[in-house]
């Protein structure tokens, strides 16, 4: 028995040590790609800073041309991220607190599986179908809404705006913040949940009590991994949106600011080298930018559980 014993630990010893070798080797094979990503960006893309200026779209240098793609990339995903949210909020909570089991399993499963769907469907289905559908509400807000700057000014004809590209673009990363929220809902302790109800609590009083602060950290977590799909975004807005270099908050006209990705995407074939330095630039501005979002949505988690 004693021998047994033995083999069992020195088995289990070795085990250890082989599965911390794979964490660690994982671990580390992440960082170096990071470190590499980021190296070639910096090589390739740090003489773009200082090109002739007709490489910059005619924005005369590259921060003229930096600023308005990284506006509009901004701009484009904290609009889905406003139409995304509360939908996707309402859609976890209802998959895992007021819908029966027989209805909660088909629906996560229908939402899990547009993640599975290219963004390419997705920009086909913004362009062709949804996009025309839209022309009416796009008239209908320039007429109604103009006093907002949003909607001030001629409406397109064809509804290839960045109103119809943000719209996808919630779609596209709805299933990542419901799919998130709803595994933060369904840890919440059911004991504080019993214990809500029992005190008088409403359902709504239950959720927004219990599980709204216990699940906080969790919630800001997939918020900011949809802005992260939503900001490297790139087929979709560049098939369904009208691109032009500019700083505007109008979402429902022919001409829309453009993204980064959707500039790096548009201009790659046709570039010349200064030209593919000045993409490569604004590529390592983007994931410099998206790097720093990531950092902050971590220093947002840590300062909540603190808390």
């Amino acid at each position: 028995m004693a021998g047994a014993a033995v083999g069992i630990s020195g088995r289990g010893s070795v085990g250890d040590i082989v599965f911390r070798g794979f964490a660690v080797a994982a671990a580390a094979l992440i960082l170096v790609a990071l470190a590499a990503v980021f190296i070639f960006l910096g090589i390739e893309g740090i003489p773009g800073f200082d090109v002739d200026e007709q490489h910059y779209a005619g924005q005369g240098s590259f921060l003229g041309l930096v600023v308005p793609l990284l506006f509009a990339t901004m701009y484009a995903a904290v609009l889905a991220l406003i139409i995304a949210v509360p939908f996707s909020v309402a859609i976890a909570l209802f998959i895992s607190h007021y819908a029966p089991r027989r209805i909660a399993v088909p629906v996560a499963y229908v939402i899990d599986l547009l993640a599975a769907v290219p963004s390419v469907v997705f920009g086909l289905w913004g362009a062709v179908a949804l996009g025309p559908y839209l022309v009416p509400a796009h008239g209908w807000l320039a007429e109604n809404l103009a006093w907002l700057p949003f909607f001030d000014g001629q409406p397109s004809g064809n509804g290839r705006t960045l109103f119809t590209a943000a719209i996808v673009l919630a779609v596209m990363i709805l299933p990542i913040i419901t799919s998130i929220c709803r595994e933060v809902f369904a840890q919440t302790p059911r004991l504080h949940e019993e214990a809500a109800l029992a005190l008088g609590a409403t359902r709504w009083e239950m959720v927004r009590y219990a599980v709204f602060p216990y699940a906080r950290s969790g919630m800001v977590s997939a918020v900011m991994l949809g802005l992260g799909r939503a900001l490297g975004e790139t087929m979709a807005i560049a098939m369904i949106a009208s691109p032009k270099v500019v700083v505007s908050l109008f979402v429902i006209g022919t001409q829309n600011p453009q993204t980064i990705a959707a500039h790096i995407a548009q201009g790659y074939k046709e570039s010349t080298p200064d030209r593919l330095s000045v993409l490569i630039a604004t590529g390592l501005v983007l994931f410099a930018f998206t790097f720093l979002v990531n950092a902050l949505a971590r220093w947002i988690v840590a300062r909540g559980r603190a808390k």
